[in-house]
């Protein structure tokens, strides 16, 4: 069992898009003027592991951090090679999350690509478990979240789940769970904006799994229900938001990590990043 490196996290991270123009290196550094206490960087975006080692050197002091890298689309070496370069510029600043273990043994292709980290070099671990968190959905790999790495970074999780992921990775563990938000009172608006991306996932990994152990039916995976999405996704104003991240904080979570969504696609965030920081952040 491994403490984080870095020490608490703090209570409220977020999610930062990667954009073609480069904007997101400003949004980054507007994110963590606003008081946000880690940044997150989605691993559907991550071509390349450069926009993790950008965002690092376009804040001061932020803690940034994968979720995730996929282990089946990166080699082990790639991992240790990007954390052990941007040590010398930037150290303590990185937090690998680690997933996309999917396929027939996911437990085993996690487990194999640890040991990978772990015995290149056993003296002085360029990835040590203390700097990496897993993607963990299910209980065993929840357990193996704790057992070989600092924590979990679960996502499209209900707080109910969150009390049961810290049952069973005890005290020390550290848990960052990601919550969809939408700030929009009408409910069929705010469905409407995530249905896409969560109906996405849902055909992804082990997620469908893990929404029939939350008490989903399969009707609910299979039309992306108003029901699936209400136990999921924070959404309405502040207040309503706000209140969904103090039952994550209540059910054991050390961070609620922020994937805000814009009612409008080509919207910028910087609105609701500043209200939310108002509400969360005193």
């Amino acid at each position: 069992m491994a403490k984080l490196d870095l020490g608490e996290l703090g209570r409220v991270g977020v999610t930062l898009d990667v954009r073609a123009d480069g904007g997101h290196l400003d949004d980054a550094a507007l994110l963590e003027k606003l008081g946000y206490s880690t940044i997150w960087i989605a691993g559907g975006q991550l071509a390349t592991l450069d926009p993790l080692r950008d965002v690092v050197r376009a804040t001061d002091a932020i803690p940034v951090g994968s979720a995730i890298i996929p282990v089946q689309r990166y080699a082990a070496q790639d991992v240790i090679a990007f954390r052990r370069d941007l040590e010398v510029t930037a150290p303590g600043r990185l937090i690998t999350g680690l997933g996309g273990a999917h396929g027939a043994r996911p437990l085993r292709t996690m487990n194999a690509y640890l040991d990978s980290l772990d015995s290149f070099d056993a003296a002085d671990p360029p990835v040590p478990a203390g700097a990496r968190m897993l993607s963990a959905l299910g209980p065993r790999m929840l357990e193996l979240s704790r057992d070989r790495a600092a924590g979990a970074v679960p996502l499209l999780v209900t707080p109910e789940y969150t009390a049961q992921a810290r049952e069973t990775l005890g005290e020390q563990p550290t848990l960052a769970v990601m919550e969809y938000v939408v700030l929009e009172r009408d409910p069929r608006l705010a469905r409407d904006t995530v249905r896409e991306p969560i109906r996405f996932l849902t055909r992804v990994g082990g997620y469908a799994q893990n929404l029939r152990r939350m008490g989903f039916t399969d009707e609910d995976i299979a039309v992306t229900s108003d029901r699936l999405l209400d136990g999921l996704v924070a959404w309405g104003d502040i207040d309503a938001v706000a209140a969904r991240v103090r039952r994550h904080l209540d059910a054991g979570a050390d961070q609620v990590v922020l994937v805000v969504q814009p009612t409008d696609p080509d919207a910028v965030l910087h609105g609701e990043w500043r209200a939310l920081a108002e509400a969360l952040l005193a």
